[in-house]
């Protein structure tokens, strides 16, 4: 297994004294895995960040081995971390990306919608930018996981009022919650419900 890919850094865990296991969207190879050497050292820690995109380069000797993977920055999206929309925004995107996919099977679609959540997330002035695009993404990866008849909500106009992209927002959750997450640890779901709640501040202030 020998794979060059631009990816989407969704989510790691430390492993060992210094690595991480990484997990990365691609839009030809789907979600992987691989093992980053050095992953929690000075030159790699702010490369492992959920949400950055990476150059990335997969090596296994068989389709069981965990593979290795070397990873160097393409696109950061770390400033926009301290920020606390955003990063509950993008820690969001990135926990439902990585606690629904199977690994290894590609979705074009979902590539190319979270990369562009995550551009309008760090581009738009605020969450009245990027929330409509936010409620697409999850509403095409209900869709991609077979969820989508009946059961997602239309999606408001890019350019519809805050109140109505908070509306669909809201309605996808109990979508979400019960057939993407069902099985998930609930600290998936939290990740959305924090985000929920600084969103519904917003929405009462208008």
């Amino acid at each position: 297994m020998h794979v060059r890919a631009t990816a989407i850094l969704v989510a790691s865990r430390p492993h060992g004294e210094t690595a991480v296991i990484a997990r990365m969207l691609t839009a030809d190879h789907g979600l992987v895995a691989g093992y980053v050497a050095g992953g929690r050292g000075r030159r790699l820690r702010p490369v492992v960040i959920p949400g950055n995109t990476v150059d990335l380069e997969l090596r296994a000797k068989s389709e069981s081995m965990l593979p290795f993977a070397r990873i160097e920055l393409s696109t950061s999206r770390a400033p926009w971390m301290r920020e606390p929309l955003a990063a509950a925004a993008i820690q969001w995107a990135c926990a439902l990306t990585a606690g629904t996919l199977p690994e290894r099977n590609p979705y074009p679609a979902l590539y190319d919608g979270l990369g562009g959540v995550l551009d309008a997330i760090c581009h738009a002035p605020s969450a009245r930018g990027w929330l409509a695009a936010m409620v697409g993404y999850e509403a095409i990866l209900l869709r991609e996981l077979g969820y989508g008849e009946g059961r997602v909500p239309p999606r408001p106009p890019i350019d519809a009022a805050f109140e109505e992209q908070f509306e669909a927002f809201r309605q996808l959750h109990r979508p979400i919650r019960d057939y993407l997450l069902a099985e998930r640890p609930g600290n998936v779901m939290a990740a959305r419900m924090a985000l929920g709640e600084r969103l519904a501040r917003m929405n009462r202030s208008d």
